[in-house]
């Protein structure tokens, strides 16, 4: 067995949902460069320093790697998707549903070049697929696990890889550190839009809060909610494979009190809730801002944000459409994250 190593150059508006995608088909691994992550860090630490030219170095694109295991008969497995949900009525598969796949390495390609083009009706995905190249079996789990190391997500939040057995981040004493390794859903904590929604639960987080997480990925926010102090959590996706995901992230985290299930904002089990966290796409929080208020409490708490900040007056529009009001708002970079009650 050997492992193909994928590359895609994209932009930063499509880079969660191209890797979210990739999660989906079946990667064992995923990695990914945001050249504006290292330029900020520079920019905003005058004590880091870099030698001439390696800024440049990393050019514009957003650079993801992904890893797919190849069989000795030339075979990619693509997936285990055999039970989507999809609501033909409802927001439904953004980018298609998977099935269960054996795929000759050239298949799996244009497989996943497909599944690009599919994104870029959405978003801007720049270069898109740029080849791939093969690394031997005993070196692959190094190549990419070498991307991630333990990082704070916010003063409290440490986001840990489960293979880093012990720390190293400088925590503060009521730290919470989360378990969680990159590459197997959308939501690892290194993007700006998950840790503004982090940084936001940390604040408005109580003791008897009831969270739906919308658009669950992962589970991190559903798990930070969840270490914050919230009573309860409904972690909800409309893909399955994340859902799985999230429910062994949770359980590794030792998060009871969260219920991961398959479904849209049309099938959440437990509302109104006091908080609702979406972070996902704008063009699907335009979509279903109607939808909003019915499932929020009264004096209830919106948290959305996976908005670039091009796409701001829509989602902005289709929340006071609903009777929506921002109580306050984030930005990282080109990204927005917005605190809504109702009006």
């Amino acid at each position: 067995m050997r492992w193909a190593e994928i590359t895609i150059r994209t932009t930063e508006e499509a880079s969660e949902a191209i890797c979210e995608m990739l999660a989906q088909v079946g990667a064992d691994g995923i990695a990914s460069q945001d050249p504006m992550e290292f330029r900020n860090t520079i920019d905003n630490d005058p004590l880091s320093y870099c030698d001439d030219g390696t800024i440049e170095s990393y050019g514009q694109d957003v650079v993801i790697k992904a890893y797919f295991a190849e069989t000795d008969d030339g075979v990619i497995r693509m997936g285990a998707k055999s039970e989507e949900f999809a609501n033909p009525d409802g927001v439904g598969m953004i980018y298609g549903s998977i099935t269960d796949k054996e795929l000759k390495t050239a298949e799996a390609m244009d497989f996943i070049k497909q599944r690009l083009a599919e994104i870029g009706e959405f978003l801007d995905i720049g270069k898109g697929f740029d080849g791939f190249t093969y690394v031997k079996d005993e070196d692959w789990a190094n190549n990419w696990k070498s991307y991630y190391q333990e990082f704070k997500l916010s003063d409290r939040i440490v986001i840990c890889p489960s293979w880093i057995e012990e720390g190293d981040a400088e925590l503060e004493k009521d730290a919470i550190k989360i378990i969680l390794d990159p590459g197997s859903a959308f939501g690892t904590g290194t993007h700006e839009t998950t840790s503004m929604c982090a940084e936001i639960l940390d604040r408005i987080i109580k003791p008897d809060t009831n969270v739906l997480d919308l658009g669950t990925g992962s589970g991190i926010l559903a798990i930070i909610a969840s270490k914050l102090g919230a009573q309860s959590v409904d972690a909800v996706d409309i893909d399955s494979l994340a859902v799985k995901v999230a429910e062994e992230n949770c359980a590794i985290n030792g998060c009871s009190n969260i219920k991961c299930y398959t479904g849209e904002l049309k099938s959440v089990e437990n509302a109104p809730y006091d908080l609702i966290v979406a972070n996902i796409i704008a063009d699907v929080i335009a979509e279903i801002a109607v939808d909003i208020p019915a499932d929020l409490a009264d004096d209830g708490v919106l948290v959305c944000s996976g908005i670039i900040n091009t796409k701001k007056e829509r989602v902005l529009e289709a929340l006071e459409k609903a009777g929506m009001k921002i109580i306050g708002e984030e930005s990282k970079n080109d990204w927005m994250a917005y605190i809504c009650k109702k009006a």
